[in-house]
């Protein structure tokens, strides 16, 4: 009964975050290490990052490691933090509205407060499902965190405009998705870019959509505080520190074969005891 009662409250906390006056900073982690790291720097929540996860794993992104390996890392995250954290299911697992209402369940199980759902296919041919059928695996993870008692945070995610390379046509698409998936139980917005999410497309988003609107920092982005002036609610980072620090990794490797020397990894190390000190 308290662990329940412990995940509501993570969740109503997780939810009031994406309307506060201060942006929501949403980092992703991949495994219990980059977790504990973002909660130690003061973040007020954490989110996965499926791409990041997926190479942990050895699999390339696109649900292509199983949803019960991401569960696994998901619920070790959750179980090391005393964070709300918010799962990326990516599209489900499943094409079917009991398939991706299964995926919610199996984080919610463990005890996430949120999930990111996409909307892409995977298929070059239809890359997007259709919107009726989305608005319906919504509304079906809706009914299932009310049936808990837990108002899981849906961040849901339309592909529309980066598949459609930032057009105006992609645009309206991702305007009109997003209002269908709010209309149906979404509690945020997340549109992400091919790197020309600008200032202005990025205020279009948050004038005609109708709900929080969720921005991947990139390249590109304007500053944290410049997205809370104009109004955004939410910014994660996606896999884009994971991919940093395999950067560092790279050229630490470098280093030690072509030099035969360590300055990088002696001058980027965090010590032994207190990583031992975050898990006891």
């Amino acid at each position: 009964m308290n662990e329940m009662f412990g995940q509501k409250q993570k969740a109503d906390d997780f939810l009031q975050l994406h309307h506060a006056p201060k942006i929501l900073i949403l980092p992703n982690a991949w495994d219990v290490a980059s977790a504990k790291i973002f909660e130690l720097e003061g973040f007020k929540a954490i989110g996965t990052t499926s791409a990041g996860i997926a190479a942990m794993l050895g699999y390339a992104d696109g649900q292509r490691m199983s949803l019960t390996e991401n569960v696994e890392i998901v619920r070790r995250i959750v179980g090391n933090s005393t964070l709300p954290v918010s799962a990326d299911i990516e599209a489900g697992y499943a094409t079917s509205i009991e398939g991706v209402v299964d995926a919610a369940r199996a984080v919610l199980d463990v005890g996430v407060v949120g999930v990111n759902l996409e909307d892409s296919t995977g298929d070059p041919s239809t890359p997007l499902f259709d919107t009726i059928l989305q608005q319906e695996k919504i509304k079906a993870i809706r009914e299932l965190s009310n049936s808990k008692g837990i108002h899981l945070v849906i961040n849901a995610r339309t592909d529309a405009y980066m598949i459609n390379n930032g057009s105006p046509q992609g645009l309206r698409e991702a305007i009109d998705r997003g209002n269908a998936y709010q209309e149906n139980g979404a509690d945020c917005i997340f549109v992400p870019d091919v790197g020309n999410l600008d200032k202005k497309t990025i205020s279009i988003l948050i004038k005609e959509i109708d709900a929080p609107i969720n921005i991947i920092a990139g390249a590109t982005t304007p500053p944290i505080l410049e997205l809370q002036d104009m109004g955004v609610s939410r910014v994660s980072v996606g896999p884009r520190p994971m991919r940093a620090l395999l950067s560092l990794l790279r050229k630490i490797a470098k280093e030690l074969m072509t030099k035969g020397t360590y300055r990088l990894m002696m001058d980027s190390s965090i010590s032994y005891s207190e990583v031992n000190q975050w898990f006891t």
